[in-house]
């Protein structure tokens, strides 16, 4: 059974130096304080200081207060006790011989001798205790400036337990900010704890396993980067892919061939079957084994198995890449093109295919087969009914022009030619129509907007009195747009100066409120209807022949030359 004692001690080695181990510190100072063992209590303390850990403060107020109340022979441990009495058998031999005789010769005339080194232990002195403190207060300084540069990264960890819901982007970009930092100050031990650490809040990620191997790698603790990837492949990320094909590449960099062939197997029969990448990357390694039989079983065996699905989408990438691979590495082209015949037998064409294929015939040696990829590029970009064409139009466009690059530089001027037109023919009227239906919808907000500017923000002047009373001498400014038309056309008033009516103000509220006028009285005024504004938008010169003459402030008067204008016209 082990001993509280025991069982922290056990604990701190584990997470003692974590910045959220303060509880329990907390807990193992209590313990040692209801115990009385003082100087475990001091070298609790000391280890404490040396950390940046949070409530570092605390820490090292509540040490000062214990150095100044106990004596410092029980603060003290074994082996700072046997230091500290060299150190003052070495004081005590160093006056000279001639003042050790007169010190003796004094002592035998007084009858005194020397205190004894208990007594002088047992004592104490301000300076050793200034010392002493001294020391831990240079750990606490210097831990506490670490601190203050890991204090951004510790506080942006909103998450440090584990759990399956994702983390955000934030904190696990501050993970990797952190661990670079960590591993920039070149301490392993602070390294090896950060990483642990992390991949309590990261267990389900695999980039964090990959970077924990590579850096104990790096740095030669080849024990330690086997356990942290036996744990990711085996327990807390062996279900993702992306660890195995790590694992598969780092065996074979290590020289365990069979390891990394057993990690490919993984993949293809239970992890991720039909991966593409782990089958290129299975297959490269055959190649670079000078295994060209088992790197090209590796392909066949995958594209055997995809043979037997309906409507494969890896089966057409498979065969590109598997023509390709075959080119590569035995520099026939007769055997490559023969795996793309074989592919047009089974699949149906699609975008990254064909693209595939374009760039299949541009490593080629020439002549390149213009005439035998052309009619494929054409039957999958021209829309057919008949045939099953899942391309959108946007691939079809995209692989267009990407075969006219290509006749760019391999085809001559009748197969460019003859290219051009059909990408225009097919692609060019449906974008014009999307741009001009585009423009008309920015100028009608466009327009939209003139009008509201127009309405709300502007005096617009009324419209020409020609437009409807053709008989009129003169117009008004819109500032008399809103009254209603109730004058008489042919009733004469007496010349006078223009005086303001009090009663105006009331008239032109209630002129506000005339929302219409019967169907007759409309007929009357003119042709078309027009909107309000346009229809009351003057008066005649009879009623008011002194405007300018006013001595009050008076509306905007617009020049009667101005030229009759429909209203609609200034709109659209």
């Amino acid at each position: 059974m082990l001993l509280p004692g025991s069982l922290f001690e056990r604990a701190v080695v584990y997470v003692g130096t974590d910045f959220l181990s303060s509880p329990l510190w907390d807990k193992y100072i209590e313990y040692e304080h209801m115990q009385q063992d003082w100087s475990r209590l001091a070298l609790i303390y000391t280890r404490i200081l040396e950390n940046p850990i949070q409530n570092l403060d605390r820490y090292f107020s509540n040490f000062k207060e214990l150095a100044e109340t106990r004596p410092l022979s029980e603060l003290r441990s074994a082996e700072e006790s046997a230091t500290v009495a060299v150190a003052s058998d070495a004081s005590e031999s160093a006056p000279s011989e001639s003042d050790g005789k007169a010190d003796e010769g004094k002592s035998q005339a007084d009858g005194t001798s020397e205190p004894s080194k208990l007594e002088s232990a047992g004592s104490t002195d301000p300076e050793e205790l200034k010392k002493y403190i001294g020391i831990r207060e240079a750990m606490y300084i210097k831990a506490k400036e670490f601190e203050s540069k890991i204090i951004g990264f510790e506080m942006a960890i909103r998450r440090p337990y584990f759990h399956v819901r994702p983390l955000n982007v934030a904190e696990l970009e501050n993970w990797h900010n952190y661990l670079d930092f960590i591993e920039s100050d070149g301490d392993f031990n602070k390294v090896v704890k950060l990483y642990e650490k992390c991949l309590v809040a990261c267990a389900n990620y695999p980039e964090y396993w990959i970077r924990y191997v590579l850096s104990m790698g790096a740095s030669g603790s080849m024990d330690l980067a086997d356990n942290a990837l036996a744990r990711a492949t085996q327990v807390f990320v062996k279900r993702q892919p992306e660890i195995h094909l790590f694992a598969a590449r780092l065996k074979e960099q290590n020289g365990d061939i069979a390891g990394a062939r057993a990690a490919f197997q993984l993949l293809h029969s239970e992890i991720s079957p039909g991966l593409l990448e782990a089958v290129i990357k299975h297959a490269n390694m055959e190649q670079r084994l000078g295994n060209l039989d088992d790197a090209f079983s590796v392909y066949e065996q995958v594209i055997a198995v995809e043979k037997g699905k309906e409507n494969s989408i890896l089966l057409p990438l498979l065969y590109a890449q598997y023509s390709r691979f075959s080119y590569l590495v035995l520099r026939d082209a007769e055997k490559a093109r023969k795996i793309i015949v074989e592919a047009l037998d089974h699949v149906q064409p699609s975008k990254h295919f064909m693209e595939a294929l374009i760039f299949f015939e541009t490593i080629l040696p020439p002549p390149r087969k213009i005439e035998y990829l052309d009619p494929l590029v054409e039957n999958l970009i021209k829309p057919n009914v008949d045939t099953q064409n899942t391309a959108s139009s946007t691939e079809r466009e995209e692989l267009s022009l990407i075969y006219i690059e290509f006749l760019g530089l391999f085809g001559d001027v009748e197969t460019i030619k003859k290219a051009e037109d059909r990408h225009c023919k097919l692609f060019l009227p449906h974008r014009s129509r999307s741009e001009l239906k585009k423009r008309s919808a920015d100028e009608f907000l466009s327009s939209d907007r003139t009008k509201v500017a127009k309405t709300y923000n502007d005096t617009a002047p009324a419209q020409p009195v020609s437009s409807a009373y053709p008989n009129a001498p003169t117009q008004w400014s819109g500032g008399y747009a809103a009254q209603p038309q109730a004058w008489p056309q042919a009733q004469a008033a007496p010349a006078q100066t223009q005086q303001w009516n009090p009663a105006y103000g009331q008239q032109q509220a209630a002129y506000g409120a005339y929302g219409g006028y019967p169907a007759g009285y409309a007929a009357s005024q003119a042709p078309t209807p027009v909107p309000q504004a346009a229809a009351y938008g003057a008066y005649p010169a009879q009623a008011y022949p002194a405007a300018a003459t006013t001595p009050v402030a008076a509306p905007v008067h617009q020049p009667a030359a101005a030229p009759p204008q429909a209203y609609y016209n200034s709109y659209y």
